[in-house]
């Protein structure tokens, strides 16, 4: 009896802080439905590991940011990203059972996931960052709308080394802003976004043309700017 008695005393000591801390989260998440971030966990990182390169960022709100942009992340990265709640269950079930299996836990994460790890978590594939990964998808999902979710995305994924943010990578690619970007400079900047260190949207190689052109066939299929017009729609 006195054995279970102190297990139960450890496992409340252990539930306060898991409480306070998901808490926390959820306060932040809520926080920066309003508040644009001023920095990211990724960013953060870079920094430590490169201490001396220059990161460049520039905010900018959706509704400057040219619809082929949002359009051609969807189409590369997140196709059902307006229908679902977040996680692809499918995806995330076929990940765990291959690492059960022995490989490594791979992605396939929606764009909500690919926001939440950009802003708080690290690179890799451990079953422990994904576990946390999904929690605070869920948290992001319930707090946000679509919009703001992609808006932040579009502003903290890396497109090159220390280039963050759509507005940042047009100016430094292209040498415009991100309102005037075309549907096939889209489609580039959101090719090299499976590994912005290793692709280049000012150098392409032959595979990143390739998955230009596969974006750009999957933008018209699903079915354009149109699609996109709630989420980029001036309020």
């Amino acid at each position: 009896m006195a054995r279970q008695s102190g297990w139960k005393r450890a496992a409340r000591w252990l539930l306060y802080p898991l409480c306070g801390l998901v808490l926390f989260m959820l306060a932040v998440i809520g926080v920066l439905r309003f508040v644009n971030p001023p920095t990211t966990a990724f960013m953060i990182a870079d920094h430590i590991a490169h201490p001396g390169r220059r990161q460049v960022q520039n905010w900018v709100p959706i509704q400057r940011i040219s619809p082929w942009m949002p359009l051609a992340v969807m189409a590369s990265e997140d196709q059902r990203f307006l229908q679902h709640w977040g996680l692809d269950l499918n995806a995330i079930a076929t990940a765990v059972e291959d690492y059960q299996q022995g490989d490594s836990l791979r992605g396939a994460s929606t764009i909500s996931q690919q926001t939440a790890k950009n802003l708080f978590l690290w690179n890799g594939r451990q079953l422990i960052r994904k576990g946390l990964e999904a929690g605070l998808t869920l948290g992001m999902e319930a707090l946000w709308n679509k919009r703001r979710i992609m808006e932040v995305y579009l502003n903290v994924a890396e497109f090159g080394d220390g280039v963050y943010g759509v507005e940042a990578a047009s100016l430094r690619f292209y040498g415009i802003h991100a309102s005037r970007l075309s549907a096939s400079q889209a489609a580039r900047l959101a090719a090299v976004l499976p590994n912005p260190k290793a692709l280049s949207a000012a150098r392409p190689s032959a595979y990143v043309w390739q998955r230009v052109d596969w974006i750009l066939r999957q933008m018209s299929q699903l079915g354009g700017p149109a699609l996109v017009k709630p989420l980029v729609a001036a309020d």
